[in-house]
Formats: structure tokens, C-alpha cells, sequence
């Protein structure tokens, strides 16, 4: 095997027979379980592929699953992001929106509710933004220090089935073509707001993937989008800095650009 990704709790390999082994650090091994389960009813109702796992040991904490065809949408050059973003998002759009649209007594039999409030995301912001402060163009700090100071959004009055960790290192396109061809790293999934996974998209591809994956009639939710946005880039910014991630940090200052203009 040879490693192939690590993530904040998991790391993965690939093995000669082209299979994915994820296994767990630092958390629940038994977990794999509850996320197999998940995978299989994302499975029947994805219009992109998702992993299918063939082999789970709850001992170890680790999946293994046959690689998905394409790369990581982080991968690819930041001009060709752009370019595809509207279409990246379109076509994820449609599969959050299935997720969405599943039933909460469902939902709770897969996943665990992820309640964490704008005020608590907010708190963690600024947590981040004491650790990253330095490594901001100056023109940039203002707007973001007064968006640490203001009033977060109030919380969702329902929260929904969601990937709820939607960054660009999850998906994943054909190189030549850059059309999506699968979403992966489902462990955080929960009954979660579902601006967050909105969020993360407009984050990593810039405000033409807001409007090509978000209702515009509901400002609650697009409020959300933006608030999340934010927290969003100052937390793979630390992320990207304390791991020595050059992508993590190249794609979140590019991202002050539309979330924090100067």
C-alpha cells in the first residue's frame, strides 16, 4: 500500500489492486460501520457516485472501497477551477439537494445531529483567526476582524441530511474534462444545517458556484452560505498552515477575495 490522502481524523492508502483503505486516528473506530450504512443509502438515491465499501472492520477503524474514477477537485489548477465552477457546482447542487430531500426520521437512522450554533462556529473562528492573523495580506485583516465582531446568523429552523464537509479536496472530476465524477469522505455526514455544505462550495469556488448551486429566493439561508464561508476559510487556513498544506493555503487566500474584500 501507499498512502494516498490524510485528513484532521483519518488517513487513507492505495493498494496495488487499485483499493482505497481509509482507516480512522483518533476517533471511533467502530464508526466505519454507521458510515458503510450511510454509503449505501447515499448509493441509491446519488446522482454522483459515492464509495462503495467491500470490506469494513470496526476493530481497526478502517474501510476499504474500490478508488473512484478522477482526482480532487483541489488538484486542479486554480484558472481551471474558476472556469468549471459553475458546472462543478450545478452538478453538486443536485446531489445535496437529494440529500436534502430526505426524510428526518430516515436521516437520524444514518447519521448523528450536528446542532454546533452560528455563535459556537463564530467562537472557533476567532480561535483561528488569533493562530493566522500574521499570515493575512494586511489589506484583508479589517474586513475579517469586523466580521469576527458582528452578530453571527440566528440557527436554522430545520436541519437536513449533509456531506457537511463539502471543501474541493472531496470531489472529484475527470482531469480532461472536469466533470464531477464522484463526492468522497462522507465520515462527517449528519443531520446538519445544509447551508454548511452550500458554504463550503462558495468557499473553494467563488461566488459564480453560489449561484449556480443556491436557491436565491430564501436570504436566511444565503446568510448562512455566507456566514459559514467565512468561518470555513479561517478554519483551512489554520489547517493549511499548521499541516504545511500549501494547497489549503493558496486556495483559502485566494478566497479573501470575494469573503473578505479589502
Amino acid at each position: 500500500m501507499r498512502p494516498l490522502g490524510r485528513g484532521t481524523d483519518h488517513v487513507a492508502y492505495l493498494t496495488d489492486g487499485d483499493l482505497v483503505v481509509r482507516c480512522v486516528e483518533g476517533g471511533d473506530p467502530a464508526g466505519v460501520v454507521r458510515e458503510a450504512r450511510l454509503l449505501a443509502a447515499v448509493a441509491e438515491i446519488s446522482p454522483l457516485a459515492v464509495p462503495k465499501p467491500v470490506r469494513v472492520d470496526p476493530r481497526e477503524g478502517c474501510m476499504a472501497y474500490e478508488r473512484l474514477p478522477g482526482v480532487p477537485l483541489l488538484e486542479v489548477a486554480p484558472a481551471a477551477r474558476a472556469a468549471h465552477a459553475p458546472s462543478v457546482a450545478g452538478a453538486v447542487g443536485g446531489l445535496l439537494r437529494r440529500l436534502n430531500a430526505v426524510a428526518l426520521a430516515r436521516a437520524s437512522e444514518l447519521v448523528d445531529v450536528d446542532d454546533f450554533s452560528p455563535g459556537e462556529w463564530l467562537r472557533h473562528a476567532i480561535r483561528y483567526y488569533d493562530r493566522i492573523a500574521e499570515a493575512l495580506p494586511s489589506v484583508h485583516r479589517p474586513p475579517v476582524e469586523a466580521f469576527l465582531e458582528a452578530t453571527p446568523p440566528r440557527p436554522p429552523g430545520t436541519l437536513a441530511l449533509a456531506h457537511n464537509d463539502l471543501g474541493i479536496e472531496h470531489v472529484l472530476v475527470d482531469p480532461d474534462t472536469l466533470q464531477v465524477t464522484g463526492v468522497i469522505d462522507w465520515a462527517d455526514a449528519a443531520l446538519a444545517d445544509p447551508a454548511r455544505d452550500l458554504a463550503l462550495l462558495y468557499r473553494d469556488l467563488g461566488p459564480a458556484a453560489l449561484e449556480a448551486c443556491a436557491p436565491r429566493e430564501d436570504d436566511a439561508l444565503l446568510g448562512r452560505v455566507r456566514f459559514h464561508a467565512r468561518c470555513g476559510l479561517l478554519e483551512d487556513l489554520a489547517y493549511g498552515l499548521d499541516e504545511d498544506l500549501r494547497p489549503y493555503v493558496d486556495k483559502s487566500l485566494r478566497a479573501l477575495a470575494w469573503l473578505f474584500p479589502a
